[in-house]
């Protein structure tokens, strides 16, 4: 008779994983291959990375896009059929299609993610998405406006009505803080702490950073929230929203970026100035100022350091002092 064992003990510190609903292969339960829909596939990769990874919805959005792309493509094909050729194949015709190296990159990184998603779940017993090669994404140097450009567009705003000041807030926030969009479009009252000169941004997967406000910023920022915000909060129904719109809404991250290209083209400067642009352009000035990279990196959310160094690029003036400054052999 075989001897009873006391179960092994788990390494402390690793919870034990959720057990999830699974397709099954085989057995009188099992759910024939036929009949698996993508679409319903994709649903649930989407509720996944919602609840399970809790990532940010624009990255929700961003992989439901690339997916249904991939549905599309697929037609009428069974999804648990699909080989390493197919796959290359779909990525192949998105180049056909005229689509950049990122975009493809990036949609190759869905597709991966979407494929390990299945064979987690149990719905394929193979991954022929981890055969994919990526293509390395073009990493362009991002457009960055100079200080006297920053000057010219903080400044565009109207100082005689409260439209002007709110556009004079946002403007003014976006640039000292370097905050994307949407996460200025996230930001709560009970976020901004003027006295103690900080706001607390909401970056990608709900991961917080505080991030300290400049005198300029501050200023701008009273006068909207003592002045004028109340009279936009009383047209809406949602008041704890930092940045309203005029029916006193939450403004959208895409209202933000039509609010930064209208001052843009009024204070001309090139069309193309975004939200982002403004993020390129406070990261840039902190790192030709000397502000140390990992400071940097803290103040805009980035997770590694690499996507930070884009910005050591801006300033070969103070890279040349530095080394004539510091080398022994100068």
């Amino acid at each position: 008779m075989p001897r009873a064992t006391a179960p092994k003990n788990k390494p402390p510190g690793k919870p034990a994983r959720s057990r999830r609903r699974r397709i099954a292969f085989d057995g009188p339960q099992a759910t024939p291959l036929a009949s698996v829909q993508v679409t319903d596939l994709i649903e649930r990769f989407i509720a996944y990375v919602r609840h399970e990874r809790g990532l940010a919805e624009n990255t929700q959005a961003a992989y439901r896009r690339d997916l249904d792309t991939f549905s599309r493509w697929l037609g009428g094909k069974n999804p648990l059929t699909i080989t390493i050729q197919d796959l290359g194949d779909h990525l192949a015709d998105l180049s056909k299609q005229g689509r950049s190296r990122a975009s493809i990159a990036r949609h190759a990184a869905t597709v991966r993610t979407f494929h390990a998603f299945l064979q987690l779940e149990g719905v394929r017993a193979d991954n022929p998405a981890e055969q994919l090669v990526l293509g390395r994404r073009d990493d362009p140097i991002p457009a960055v406006l100079s200080p006297a450009q920053v000057e010219r567009l903080l400044d565009s705003p109207s100082r005689f009505t409260p439209s002007g000041a709110r556009d004079r807030a946002l403007l003014e926030l976006l640039y000292a803080t370097g905050c994307r969009a949407s996460e200025v479009s996230a930001l709560r009252l009970t976020d901004v702490h003027l006295e103690e000169q900080f706001c607390t941004c909401h970056g990608k997967g709900q991961k917080e950073r505080v991030v300290p406000l400049g005198a300029r910023a501050r200023t701008a920022m009273r006068e909207w929230l003592d002045r004028h915000r109340e009279q936009f909060a009383e047209r809406g129904n949602e008041p704890g929203w930092v940045i309203l719109s005029t029916r006193g809404n939450q403004l959208s991250r895409m209202r933000i970026w039509e609010i930064v290209r209208n001052h843009a083209a009024a204070a001309a400067l090139p069309t193309d100035i975004s939200p982002h642009t403004l993020r390129h352009s406070f990261a840039t000035h902190l790192v030709a100022g000397g502000v140390d990279l990992r400071h940097v990196q803290e103040m805009l959310g980035h997770a590694s350091i690499a996507t930070t160094q884009r910005y050591t690029h801006v300033d070969s003036g103070r890279l040349k002092s530095v080394h004539q400054q510091f080398h022994p052999r100068r």
